[in-house]
């Protein structure tokens, strides 16, 4: 039985959830480039979504990627990931990093910000904060940055890899299956020219039999 005919299951609401990031994966990986520029164009957008400045990391972190010829659309999905949902939870973790290495007295609490609008209102209130949280981001940032490169080269190049080998699969087949007709034809074009080769080999051996003329 074919499991995609399946109805879905009990799981049918988390496939709803999943599917969007499922689509959004197979997207990443069929970007046109090098393993080594989809990478750090990946790895810049991370950077850049852990620092405070929401509403302008595609803004940011676009034009860095295109000024350094790394790739835009790979900076622009990774910015992404730091949205409104995410942004809180990135934010407050970034914030209590870098308060602690400044120490700075902790002005508000993860519960505080939970919300997009209400963190952004505790930044514009406190600049305080949104310096701690730039040191916190660049200090988590880094590392993320890091770890997103070699993830995401060691997958787009092994998807390229496969995708390289199935190519070159389909490509033989089409040359054997090519030779094969070729030669199909060149066995039909030698029996057409020469219906009955048996009987001229006979004939030739029997001319070979006879005695000579005396």
């Amino acid at each position: 039985m074919n499991h995609l005919n399946t109805p879905p299951g009990p799981g049918k609401k988390e496939n709803r959830l999943l599917s969007p990031l499922y689509r959004t994966y197979e997207r990443f990986l069929k970007i046109r480039g090098h393993p080594r520029e989809i990478a750090l164009g990946f790895a810049l957008g991370l950077f850049v979504g852990m620092t405070p400045f929401m509403g302008l990391h595609t803004a940011i972190a676009v034009p860095l990627a295109a000024l350094f010829k790394w790739n835009k659309i790979s900076t622009a999905i990774s910015v992404w990931i730091t949205n409104a949902v995410t942004a809180p939870i990135i934010y407050s973790i970034t914030y209590v990093v870098g308060a602690r290495i400044l120490g700075v007295k902790r002005a508000f609490g993860m519960t505080d910000a939970n919300s997009f609008s209400a963190l952004y209102k505790l930044i514009l209130k406190t600049p305080e904060i949104a310096w701690a949280m730039t040191v916190g981001g660049i200090i988590l940032g880094l590392p993320l940055a890091i770890i997103g490169y070699y993830f995401v080269f060691s997958v787009i190049r092994k998807y390229q890899e496969d995708i390289k080998i199935k190519i070159a699969r389909s490509k033989e087949k089409r040359a054997h299956k090519k030779e094969v007709r070729k030669k199909m034809r060149r066995d039909k074009q030698t029996v057409v020219a020469n219906p009955h080769p048996g009987a001229a080999e006979q004939k030739q051996h029997q001319s070979r039999e006879l005695p000579p003329d005396i």
